[in-house]
């Protein structure tokens, strides 16, 4: 077998052989270097030749995602799908493009880069900046990873902070708390099924809807603690969110979350999951007798293997009107569109929102999908109307690479919020054609 892997050394192409085929190549030399030399055969060829592998295969990769949707929209007087200041009808958009850049430096030590620009993802202006020539663009995330003594896992970088999703928290919308990212370093620790995170960064990307700026978190450092406990059925955590304000302005503007989560496999396919908020302002938030909010969420994760015919997502979550979240949740998908939260800028800072999300997938075959979601929200507001979204859609996998999906989604903010041109108002519907290229 040495010998054949000897003359397999010799016959390959490394430009031209795939990268399936150098790879097990690797591996054979890997294993039969001791029958290798004992056989005689040249080691320094031998060397070299596995140093022509280890560039094409440990060298640079380079992968990607780009997604564009062709938009049909209703024309409405105030609450256009496009949450812009344009009232676009109809449009066609690069709805996300991301690239994303990896190296293996050693065993133990890796470099990983994301760059990424469109509607979705380049954190554009209220025109969204991803029509017509791509701006905006920017590398959103650039760390090294690597091993420390006592098997630590340390990063140092640009990285995004999501414990929400890390644990299974949401879908199909964004985090009650968290997913942004942050400049610094961080570090994980396991203890068979405990494990540690902390991370001391600033410069976080995160923004405060509710507070004084939403800058105030770009000037703060920020320091986080995560402990988790996963077993077989069940998994049990708590986190904790420290920002303090650093910046040239005279303001008590620190701000701390602390967050306490877990969940239960009934079965491998039927899980009860949730997590709870506590977060405490200071005094130059300005939130008055409301400045300790609170948030917490339950889900029910039903997978389709349970159901047989359809998977089925139920989220209830209570939240107080001046809890800082990210308020665009469960939107159909992307920066540019409407959600049911849009009004929640001007609920009562005294209420406590209730919202609904409740999504049904279906996977017919490998190739044909179907998906139908509810979400609404009840603000606790005198002068703002419950707000509801409904959209159904289907799914093609073309090729393993391309997917296409056309979906119709519809929000309805009421008609009776009274606080003037900025607040949604009315029914708003779109159709969305969209084709994702995975690369």
């Amino acid at each position: 077998m040495a010998s054949v892997v000897a003359r397999a050394l010799v016959a390959v192409d490394a430009e031209k052989a795939s990268k399936q085929d150098l790879e097990l190549l690797k591996k054979l030399v890997m294993e039969f270097k001791d029958e290798l030399d004992a056989l005689g055969v040249k080691v320094d060829k031998i060397d070299k030749r596995v140093a022509v592998l280890e560039d094409g295969i440990g060298g640079w990769k380079i992968r990607g995602i780009f997604r564009f949707d062709a938009k049909f929209a209703n024309d409405t007087d105030n609450g256009q799908y496009y949450y812009n200041e344009n009232g676009l009808k109809n449009d066609f958009e690069k709805e996300r493009f991301r690239l994303f850049l990896t190296k293996q430096i050693d065993e133990n030590t890796y470099f990983y880069a994301q760059y990424r620009t469109g509607s979705n993802a380049a954190g554009a202006s209220a025109e969204r900046d991803g029509r017509g020539d791509l701006q905006h663009m920017r590398w959103s995330h650039m760390y090294i990873n690597t091993k420390l003594p006592y098997d630590i896992d340390f990063r140092v970088g640009r990285f995004a902070v999501d414990f929400e999703d890390d644990y299974g928290l949401y879908i199909d919308n964004d985090a009650v708390f968290g997913d942004y990212r942050t400049d610094g370093f961080r570090a994980v620790k396991k203890w068979n099924n405990f494990k540690a995170t902390a991370i001391i960064g600033r410069n976080g990307a995160m923004d405060f809807e509710d507070g004084v700026s939403e800058n105030l978190a770009g000037n703060s450092m920020n320091y986080v603690l995560d402990l988790n406990y996963t077993a077989e059925r069940w998994f049990l955590g708590a986190t904790g969110y420290w920002f303090q304000y650093d910046g040239e302005a005279d303001i008590d503007a620190n701000v701390r979350n602390y967050g306490i989560y877990g969940g239960f496999n009934f079965t491998p396919a039927i899980a009860l999951k949730g997590i709870y908020y506590m977060q405490e302002f200071d005094d130059g938030w300005g939130f008055g007798n409301n400045d300790d909010p609170k948030a917490w969420k339950a889900i029910l994760d039903v997978k389709q293997e349970a159901l047989k015919f359809t998977s089925l997502w139920i989220e209830y979550v209570n939240q107080d009107n001046t809890f800082a979240a990210i308020n665009d949740r469960y939107s159909i998908g992307g920066g540019a569109y409407d959600f049911v939260g849009r009004n929640m800028d001007f609920a009562d800072a005294n209420g406590t929102s209730k919202w609904w999300f409740i999504k049904a997938a279906q996977q017919w075959n490998d190739k044909w999908g179907t998906f139908i979601r509810f979400a609404n929200v009840d603000y606790d507001t005198d002068w703002l109307d419950d707000a509801t979204e409904w959209g159904l859609g289907v799914t093609y996998q073309y090729t393993p690479a391309i997917n296409f999906e056309l979906a119709y989604d519809q929000v309805d903010h009421g008609d009776n919020n009274v606080l003037g041109s900025d607040v949604a108002q009315g029914k708003d519907h779109v159709v969305r054609f969209r084709t994702t290229v995975n690369f």
